[in-house]
Formats: structure tokens, sequence, C-alpha cells
């Protein structure tokens, strides 16, 4: 499939985020750029099934550039924390969702032995085997509701310097 131009669903979601944005925190919406932008970012996930610029370039024949995409995701000043609140309560607000519960998820991801310049690589126990790999910590938050369950932070985890030395 050809990219070249946000779906209106998304364009519609992206509209209702940053309405929700700007009802919360009136300083950080989006501008219209920021908001087409992230509307054809969306919708080149859904197409192409993957977060890589050059199968969005790919996807849109060549119309939208890998430098011009990754640049605006690098330099545009787009409110990332608010954005995920937002989105959440959009869909929560969608479907009518009034209760759930907030649950933390951890997961240990294993990193190769020579990849020692990752952000927040330490030396994580191999349950499995015994002994350490080089490794990641991924911390989730979740609101889980009876119909569906959303991601609504994240943040690596890494192990006090203090107790590591210890």
């Amino acid at each position: 499939m050809v990219l070249g131009k946000p779906a209106p669903f998304v364009s519609a979601f992206v509209d209702a985020v940053d309405e929700a944005i700007r009802a919360h925190s009136p300083s950080y919406g989006m501008s219209t750029m920021q908001r087409a932008w992230l509307a054809l970012c969306v919708t080149a996930v859904l197409i192409t099934n993957s977060i890589c610029w050059a199968r969005f370039e790919r996807a849109s024949l060549g119309t939208y550039s890998l430098a011009a995409l990754s640049w605006m995701f690098r330099h545009s000043k787009i409110p990332w924390d608010e954005l995920l609140v937002a989105s959440v309560r959009v869909i929560l607000r969608h479907y009518g969702l009034t209760c759930g519960s907030l649950v933390i998820d951890d997961t240990d991801n294993k990193r190769s032995t020579s990849a020692k310049t990752l952000a927040h690589l330490y030396k994580l126990r191999d349950k499995e085997r015994g002994g350490y790999v080089w490794g990641q910590s991924l911390l989730f938050l979740l609101v889980v509701t009876p119909a569906i369950t959303l991601p609504v932070g994240f943040t690596f985890s890494q192990p006090a310097p203090e107790l590591s030395a210890w």
C-alpha cells in the first residue's frame, strides 16, 4: 500500500488527542504541522507494521524523506509525556471505560555482550542458566480494564550505583 496522506480516522484521533492535551495543559498543544506529522507516522506504522523511517520513506514512494521524518521526531517540541496520557484518556472516553486497575509489569531484555553503549545497560542475573548477562530492565505502567489493557507509562529501571558497588 502506498502512503500519500494520513488516514482520516488517524487524523481524527490525533486531533482528539490534541484537544485532550489542550484541555489538561493549554500551553502543551501541538501545532498543525506536528499533528499532521504525527498522523502520518501513525498511519505509516499501521501500513508498514514497523517503526522504521526508511520503511516510511519507501511506503510514501519518496514523498517523505527519511531525513525529514526523523528530523521532525528529534527536533520538534512535541509534548511526548502529555501525548501518551491524552491518548489513553481519549481511548477510555471513546469506549466509555470508567473502571480499571493500575498494574506494573517489568521485563528484562537480554542484549549482546558487545553492546555496552546502550542506555541503561547493566548486568542482569540470568535465572535460566545462572550467572549474569548484559541487559535492560523495562517497567510498564498499565491500565487494566474489563475490556482492554493500555500502557500509560514506561521507564528503564537500573539498580542504584551504591547497591551495585556493595
